[in-house]
């Protein structure tokens, strides 16, 4: 899971990693002292609420994607009163496909330097590993091809944890000098607790800004949590759910399911246990120049109960008229799905159709099921044959209407 700027800023601050004072703003008649969670008056004070903020500032759009500069998601303001209507212009407006519904503005930060960090998962290795490039402020992708030897890359021995050598590596390599020893050690010991505490898959700082007093500040972050481990982090369940508003995928997730929107204007949906298979289905179905319009990912051992709560969910989607199902049944058996098609049977809406097919354990039983299921539903032998049947349906359908 991606967090907000501010949420990451949020965790550099609990950990002792110094970032720039800010507000977050959430309403245009509103702001919210993120760190401090209280609400205050509106945004005709806006300069009143930034009084304990040096100007110029930095109003940056809250949006989960990169490249906000550029698209214009990221503006100086100079007085409270540029501020407030660079707010009223972002708020609320479309940045590369995500409306802001937040912003963040902090005090701009000045230094003699930009530097980048970050803590990633070195999945090779299995290890964290800290990527560190004194040209920071840019896209560490674009430097790794132009200027690979200014990026320095050194594994951490989870067992150990990071230790002096480390950061006289990482200082040695980059050529930023030893005078800069305690302020990067202290800073890599904390974004590493960031990391590991917080079920990391990335912590990163760009720009890491060096002020003129030698000082180091995380003027920008980016943290992605590890969806596994969410369980772990109430905190960042409560901030994932209050990000999303879709209500169907709030509630498949109350029946551990993964529904994904994929094309507003598609009109099938696909059902699978493995993301694999659900991206084989897709792809085959586009290219017949069909679409999906939601998937839902049923994960493992998934019994006839959340079958059925995973096909009310789909087709509850009104512009969803025909839903495949594409399951390889291992430790989730072929009854079991066959038994949950059964019960969502009975309550389906007679315009929509379920095309099934079952492959794995207990195929011959759910097989039987599925023959004795009264309905709108086609039992196939293989996902080619399932698109066909989705391509010749949807060529009748058309023919119906014109």
């Amino acid at each position: 899971m991606k967090l907000l700027e501010y949420k990451a800023k949020e965790l550099f601050d609990k950990y002792g990693i110094r970032t720039p004072a800010g507000i977050v703003i959430d309403k245009l008649d509103k702001t919210n002292h993120a760190l401090e969670s209280r609400e205050d008056s509106d945004l005709e004070g806006l300069s009143q609420k930034l009084e304990n903020l040096d100007y110029p500032v930095v109003v940056k759009a809250q949006v989960q994607v990169g490249g906000r500069g550029k698209a214009g998601g990221v503006r100086f303001a100079d007085t409270p009163e540029e501020a407030r209507n660079i707010c009223i212009q972002l708020l609320h407006s479309n940045l590369k496909g995500f409306i802001v519904k937040e912003l963040l503005i902090v005090k701009k930060v000045s230094g003699i330097k930009e530097w980048y960090v970050s803590i990633t998962l070195d999945r090779g290795n299995k290890v964290p590993m800290i990527i560190f490039s004194s040209h920071g402020g840019v896209d560490i992708e674009e430097t790794a091809i132009t200027d690979p030897d200014k990026i320095v890359k050194i594994g951490i021995d989870p067992f150990i944890g990071i230790e002096d050598h480390i950061v006289h590596y990482i200082i040695d390599k980059s050529d930023i000098g030893m005078a800069y020893f305690d302020e990067m050690n202290d800073l890599l010991k904390k974004l590493y607790r960031v990391f590991i505490e917080s079920d990391c898959l990335l912590a990163e700082i760009n720009p890491l800004i060096v002020t003129e007093d030698h000082q180091i500040i995380a003027a920008d972050g980016k943290v992605d949590i590890d969806d596994s481990a969410l369980f772990r982090q109430q905190d960042i369940l409560a901030f994932r759910d209050k990000l999303q508003e879709d209500p169907l995928i709030l509630d498949a997730r109350k029946f551990r399911l993964l529904y994904i929107p994929i094309n507003p204007e598609g009109d099938i949906a696909v059902m699978s246990n493995g993301s694999g298979m659900i991206m084989s289905c897709i792809d085959l179905i586009t290219k017949k120049s069909m679409s999906v319009g939601a998937a839902l990912d049923l994960g493992g051992g998934c019994t006839a109960d959340r079958i059925y709560e995973g096909i009310r969910i789909l087709l509850s989607n009104p512009r969803i008229k025909t839903l495949f199902i594409s399951i390889f049944g291992g430790i989730t058996r072929c009854d079991e799905v066959a038994n949950g098609v059964s019960q969502a049977v009975k309550h389906l809406d007679s315009s929509k159709t379920i095309v099934i097919r079952i492959e794995g354990t207990n195929k011959e039983e759910g097989l039987k099921i599925i023959e004795g299921i009264q309905g709108n539903i086609i039992s196939v032998d293989s996902i080619r044959e399932g698109v066909k049947v989705l391509y010749d349906l949807q060529i009748s359908n058309n023919s119906s209407v014109s």
